[in-house]
């Protein structure tokens, strides 16, 4: 099957002393608009800001690194802020039309990746921003006429209202610059800690796999997708999985580096490559996904396009073989019944996390 799908690391969108966000171009990686997903991430300096803003696409934001950072959402049809507090682990949705800002109230970076789903995008595959301040923001695009009647003010203080404000996307305020203060109720809803989360799997020496659905975070429903977060020891392997509907997966590097292999149509090894911390990949609906860790183990975070994934193992104790019945698996493999035997033993006795042999 002709399709690139090679892992891609990102572009510089947007860069300033308060940080910088990072952006993958659907034209420089066409499976992205294909399958209508997008990626992008955030990274803010202590004290940066990023500007209010809204997306035409609905994503989830995975907090990478930081333990002190802000962000206020004014969700669609609420008419109320609401300020949560963000570290190291959490998974925020933002659904379509929330306008919200970032902040580092922290001493050290905070990095946040965003996985998304764009059907709904002007551009598929690719995230835009609507500012509503800065050099770039909406206010500035209408004329001082329009502006200043829409909001009652006089020319000079139209000018001051689209105009003080010299930066694009990303600032930085000052150390004693007020912000508000995160409601921690509020935070307790609509953030959830995937690092603090019980584990779907734990295999010592060999990983752990961990998926947050609707089901045990309703408001990532909103977005409709789910996230799974998947980090293995070094050298394990996550034996080959595939989705048993019709889910995307657009998988992002968090840590570590291995090697990836994805089988597709006609039994065809559509990719077989290292990866690195950085690295985006897309796996097609159906296609059968491999990792196997480097030497410094690897952590990634999985945004499936569906609110209920269902995935079906080739091997492990789970293994769809171990359903079919040892007739069949005969015939469908050539094999004697010895060898049949022999093969559903060694399924189960393994799991979906396989350690390293000594």
């Amino acid at each position: 099957m002709d399709m690139d799908l090679e892992p891609r690391t990102s572009q510089l969108m947007a860069e300033a002393e308060g940080g910088g966000y990072y952006t993958w171009s659907s034209s420089k990686f066409p499976l992205l608009a294909k399958t209508n997903v997008a990626a992008g991430y955030l990274v803010l300096r202590p004290g940066g800001f990023a500007l209010p803003h809204y997306a035409d696409s609905s994503k989830v934001g995975c907090v990478l690194q930081g333990t002190d950072g802000v962000v206020g959402m004014v969700l669609p049809n609420t008419r109320k802020e609401v300020v949560l507090k963000l570290k190291k682990g959490d998974v925020l949705p933002v659904p379509l039309g929330t306008a919200s800002w970032w902040f580092n109230k922290g001493d050290s970076d905070l990095i946040i990746s965003f996985l998304g789903e764009t059907s709904k995008a002007q551009i598929p595959g690719q995230f835009s921003y609507f500012l509503l301040a800065g050099t770039q923001g909406l206010m500035g695009g209408f004329s001082t006429e329009v502006t200043s009647k829409a909001y009652n003010l006089s020319k000079e203080d139209t000018e001051k209202l689209t105009k003080s404000q010299k930066g694009v996307l990303i600032i930085k305020l000052p150390r004693d610059q007020p912000m508000p203060i995160p409601q921690m109720d509020k935070t307790k809803e609509l953030v959830y800690n995937i690092d603090a989360a019980n584990p779907d799997n734990v295999v010592k020496n060999g990983g752990l796999i961990t998926t947050v659905t609707e089901e045990e975070f309703p408001f990532v429903g909103q977005v409709g997708v789910s996230v799974i977060r998947v980090k293995l020891e070094p050298n394990a392997i996550k034996v080959p999985v595939y989705p048993a509907n019709t889910a995307i997966q657009l998988i992002y590097i968090a840590r570590g580096n291995g090697k990836i292999e994805i089988v597709g149509l006609n039994g065809e090894r559509e990719l077989d490559t290292e990866v690195n911390a950085g690295h985006l990949l897309v796996v097609p609906q159906f296609f059968v996904l491999a990792v196997i860790a480097g030497g410094e183990g690897i952590e990634y975070y999985s945004m499936v396009t569906t609110k209920k994934p269902v995935f079906e193992e080739l091997a492990g104790n789970f293994s769809i073989w171990e359903a079919i019945s040892p007739k069949v698996q005969q015939v469908a493999l050539n094999v004697d019944e010895e060898f049949q035997k022999l093969f559903l033993s060694k399924i189960r006795n393994t799991t979906d996390l396989i350690p390293p042999k000594n």
